[in-house]
């Protein structure tokens, strides 16, 4: 369900920029310190979970990651924090691939109420042992069922069945996995 928010309060801006530069640090120096740092600002993050620099978030403090996932370079998540009450939920054993975007917070699309700079942001469901191949862009509101694959370059716009393979913009079912 889509919520409405104010990303531009002192204490969401303050928020933000902290965790910016957290994600800089790591970008610089992807060190397991850094690392160690990164993970801390996740409202859960799993054993052995593995994230290449580059790594970018707005807050973090509701993005959960499961055991054993792989998050290559240039991940782009663009999350509510805690107050927004919403989630990102990445599973156990996903393969998460270079420069993929979760975009779980939007716009309004009507020009003259876009001027009023609200923000809305709905949550992101990936399951277990799902890939998302390079490039592809998960919108706000998704689940992504266990086992499924995104092609590289795909824009996710709506749900994704279990155990399926999906790709385009917007991506479509190509076929059961």
């Amino acid at each position: 369900m889509k919520r409405c928010f104010d990303s531009i309060t002192p204490v969401l801006i303050n928020h933000r920029k902290s965790v910016h530069e957290l994600c800089r640090q790591f970008t610089r120096s992807p060190s397991k310190g850094n690392l160690k740092r990164l993970k801390a600002l996740f409202s859960s993050c799993g054993d052995d979970v593995f994230i290449e620099y580059g790594f970018h978030m707005d807050y973090g403090d509701t993005v959960s990651i499961g055991d054993r996932t792989f998050i290559n370079s240039h991940c782009t998540i663009v999350d509510g924090s805690k107050e927004t009450n919403s989630k990102i939920n990445i599973g156990a054993d996903c393969l998460i691939g270079p420069k993929v975007q979760l975009l779980g917070v939007s716009h309004d699309i009507d020009p003259n109420e876009r001027l009023a700079k609200h923000n809305y942001v709905d949550d992101i469901f990936i399951g277990n042992n799902v890939w998302l191949g390079g490039g592809v862009i998960v919108l706000a509101g998704v689940n992504i069922g266990d086992n499924s694959t995104v092609g590289a370059g795909s824009v996710v716009t709506k749900n994704i069945e279990a155990n399926s393979f999906y790709a385009g913009n917007p991506a479509v079912k190509i076929r059961d996995l």
